[in-house]
Parts: C-alpha cells; sequence; structure tokens
C-alpha cells in the first residue's frame, strides 16, 4: 500500500511539473518593436556599426549599416523572453529586412513595413491612425528615434523608448524600458506574464 501510495505521488509531482512547463510555453512573450532609419541603420557620423565576419561589399550589396551594440542587445532581450518585431514606416520589403539581419546573426520574428501598416490599420477602421501604432499588432514596446512618434505614443496610449541616434548608452535605455514594461505587464496580467529576470550585473549588486 505504501509503495502504491507513493507511486501516486511521484505520478501528481510529475504531472504539476508538466502543467507549470505547460504555462510556461503558453506565456505570450513580451513583444518589442525596432524602428530602422536612424534607429537601427544609422549614418557613420551619428553611430559606429556592427563588426561583421563578411566582407564589406556583400553588406553594401545585401543591407547597410547595422548601429553598433544592436546584436548584444538582441541577444539580452531574448535572454528576457521578449520577441523582437521590426516596425518601419519604410517601403522595405520584410523579405530585404530579414535577409539584412541575417547578416548580422539576428533573426526577428515580426515585420511591420508601411504596406503592412496600411493594410491592417484599414482593416481595422483606423485611416486616422498615428504614423505607428504598434498595439495593431500587439506589439507592448516600440524602440524609434522620432520624438514625433514618442508624442504619438502619449496620445495614443501606446509605449515609446525614444533614443538618439548619437547615444552611445542607447541600449541600456532600450533595457531598462523592456524590463519597466515587463514588469508592470507581470504586475497588471501575473497569470499572462512573467516578472523580468535580474540581469547578472544587478544580481551581483544585491
Amino acid at each position: 500500500m505504501e509503495r502504491y501510495s507513493m507511486l501516486e505521488q511521484g505520478r501528481a509531482s510529475g504531472r504539476r511539473a508538466w502543467q507549470a512547463i505547460g504555462r510556461k510555453f503558453r506565456r505570450p512573450q513580451m513583444r518589442i518593436s525596432f524602428d530602422i532609419d536612424d534607429t537601427l541603420a544609422c549614418l557613420p557620423h551619428h553611430a559606429d556599426e556592427e563588426h561583421s565576419k563578411l566582407p564589406t561589399f556583400i553588406h553594401r550589396w545585401l543591407g547597410e549599416p547595422l548601429r553598433s551594440g544592436t546584436r548584444s542587445l538582441i541577444r539580452d532581450l531574448r535572454r528576457q523572453g521578449c520577441s523582437i518585431w521590426i516596425y518601419t514606416s519604410s517601403g522595405r520589403t520584410p523579405a530585404y529586412i530579414r535577409r539584412w539581419l541575417m547578416l548580422y546573426g539576428i533573426h526577428v520574428d515580426g515585420v511591420v513595413n508601411s504596406d503592412r501598416h496600411q493594410h491592417v490599420l484599414s482593416l481595422h477602421g483606423l485611416e486616422n491612425a498615428p504614423s505607428k501604432y504598434p498595439p495593431a499588432f500587439d506589439i507592448d514596446l516600440h524602440v524609434d528615434d522620432s520624438e514625433g512618434v514618442g508624442i504619438e505614443g502619449y496620445d495614443h496610449g501606446f509605449r515609446v523608448v525614444v533614443v538618439n541616434p548619437e547615444d552611445d548608452r542607447w541600449a541600456q535605455k532600450v533595457m531598462d524600458a523592456a524590463e519597466q514594461v515587463q514588469a508592470q505587464l507581470a504586475w497588471q496580467q501575473p497569470q499572462r506574464y512573467e516578472a523580468p529576470t535580474p540581469r547578472r550585473s544587478q544580481a551581483l549588486a544585491s
């Protein structure tokens, strides 16, 4: 009898563990989107560019310079459980954007360009919407260089972190904003979102 009791306890523990894992994988990731012009792709006199193992002519042929610090920032955001998107008002195609970022080893989960923006907002009857409207794509935080987009976010109720093209600490600013939004979502909807994981530097400091 005792043997069967222990067996049932083991099975129950196993079921609880698998249920916890299932809940973990069902949790939605926080979506963060990035503008391209003067945010991820900056002019040489504004910001340094990421180094690459590929020849320069390949990047000039297939893409454009990527802002220094982008790869490590995306990696850190992934570790925090964020889903990475691109949201640009330009006409760059999703295929071009994905190929360009893949040259630097960066994968994105979604792309919104001017065509998709107009199409989706028209479907929702939002013809007079702002130049960018992240909530239409379930995006929780948008990163942009434009103060105008920041004002639109304030007016229309979506989160924007504005980064200057010449700001050397832009990546830290984005990480801080992402953690703040994650904590806010976890507090508002604890059954759906998890609080951000403390970064190594924060853990050592504490």
